[in-house]
């Protein structure tokens, strides 16, 4: 297919997922069943011209002043690819297999490019109702937040401590030219190409051999900031797929005891082959038959509980970009009556000192330190541990993030444009004795 054929094939899927409302995913992958001529190359780079489009769609409708998938589409190619009017002309000129040809208006829109009159929401590419929930963590940055959370997000990976040495590792993947990250000592990261597509990393032989894992870094930090020691008696309550199970497992170098919960036994799933894989010895998969149903013999024992809370995700935008546009009110508050009772259900876990690591993929205050606030109110016998002394697991690195991270008295919150990260929060709440 040629460029210009692939951009037409990108609005054609964005049509799809607007009319249907359905997942980007899922929209890409019936095209291709439906279009069996497009190979693997043409489909990853119509799933990238659209999942660009979504991560930029509300400043490019503005510019365009339409919203219709073509004008976001053209949009995208000035906002997110730089593409000159040149370019652009180029890719839509009418001719077999391509768009149309640019109209006067649309080269005029194209020209200017002017989103400095925009409102935040626009600007920083999010749902007009979620702007004054940005305004209560960002205020008068979150015009600059959101468009970080709208930018792509890198490939990034842990090394398996279990397997091989960091340096090992790297130069098993040095075809991939992988740099390593910024503040987590486990990280390589790999930037994508122009068009991006990421590698196959799945086939690389270092994978393959359980030496590294898939992982963002702000996941990895999370897992750092939990504190778990070898020989510990560790849950993590809502394990999903295992990612942060096998950061731990590392960490407590096979000693001591994890055991992966999730109340969903389809999230679960992959965990299995992902443990084979890594070498981890010390883990037990609880997989219940109901809420709770498998993991009341661990009452009471926890020295530590991990919960990966339930969440808006809005701190994953650069990795699932249409989440944001398909995200409604009403999700925000489901997800705070879940998080408040799975820290409620953490707590009849713990040992008498024990310690609860709580963590989201949100940026939203509801999710991070309200809830943690709420928490308190509960359960007056625990205590924030000072996020000043969590970020000390980072060494000598760990006064530059603290200034460059979002500490608060409940936690730590990482986004894109402050830590270069994935946007998550932890807080570290320690029973007293």
């Amino acid at each position: 297919m040629t460029p210009a054929a692939r951009l037409a094939a990108a609005i054609e899927v964005f049509a799809s997922i607007e009319s249907e409302r359905r997942p980007a995913a899922d929209a890409l992958k019936s095209w291709g069943l439906t279009h069996r001529y497009a190979g693997s190359g043409d489909r990853a780079a119509i799933a990238g011209l659209v999942y660009d489009a979504l991560r930029r769609r509300a400043s490019s409708a503005f510019i365009m002043q339409a919203d219709s998938p073509r004008a976001i589409l053209l949009g995208m190619l000035k906002r997110e690819r730089g593409l000159d009017i040149d370019a652009i002309g180029k890719l839509a000129d009418g001719s077999k297999y391509a768009p149309e040809k640019l109209s006067d208006d649309e080269c005029k829109r194209l020209e200017t490019d002017d989103i400095e009159s925009a409102p935040s929401y626009v600007a920083g590419d999010y749902p007009q109702w979620l702007d004054p929930y940005f305004e209560r963590t960002f205020g008068d940055a979150r015009a600059e937040e959101g468009a970080a959370l709208a930018s792509r997000a890198p490939l990034d990976l842990r090394v398996n401590t279990l397997k091989a040495e960091f340096s090992t590792v790297a130069k098993a993947l040095s075809d991939l030219d992988p740099e390593p990250v910024r503040w987590s000592p486990w990280g390589l990261r790999v930037r994508l190409s122009a068009d991006a597509k990421s590698p196959a990393i799945h086939a690389e032989p270092a994978f393959i051999k359980g030496m590294v894992e898939v992982q963002d870094e702000a996941s990895q930090l999370a897992a750092m900031f939990s504190g778990a020691k070898p020989g510990e008696q560790v849950i993590d309550l809502c394990a999903g797929a295992g990612g942060k199970t096998l950061a731990l497992a590392a960490m407590m170098q096979n000693k001591g005891q994890i055991f992966a919960n999730d109340d969903d036994k389809r999230r679960l799933a992959p965990i299995h082959d992902r443990l084979k894989r890594s070498g981890a010895r010390n883990v037990q998969v609880r997989s219940p038959k109901s809420v709770g149903g498998e993991i009341d013999d661990l009452s009471g024992r926890m020295d530590l509980v991990l919960i990966d809370a339930p969440c808006t995700g809005t701190g994953a935008w650069r990795r699932n970009p249409d989440a944001k546009w398909r995200m409604r009110p009403g999700a925000l508050e489901q997800r705070q009556k879940e998080q408040a009772e799975v820290l409620d259900r953490a707590v009849t876990l713990l040992k008498p000192d024990g310690r609860i690591a709580y963590v989201t993929c949100s940026v939203l205050e509801e999710e991070n330190g309200a809830q943690v606030r709420a928490f308190l109110g509960r359960n007056p016998s625990f205590a924030v541990e000072a996020p000043g002394t969590v970020t000390q697991a980072l060494g000598e690195r760990a006064l530059v993030f603290s200034k460059a991270a979002r500490l608060s008295g409940e936690g730590i919150l990482m986004t894109p444009r402050l830590t270069g990260t994935d946007g998550f929060f932890v807080a570290l709440l320690r029973r007293g004795g």
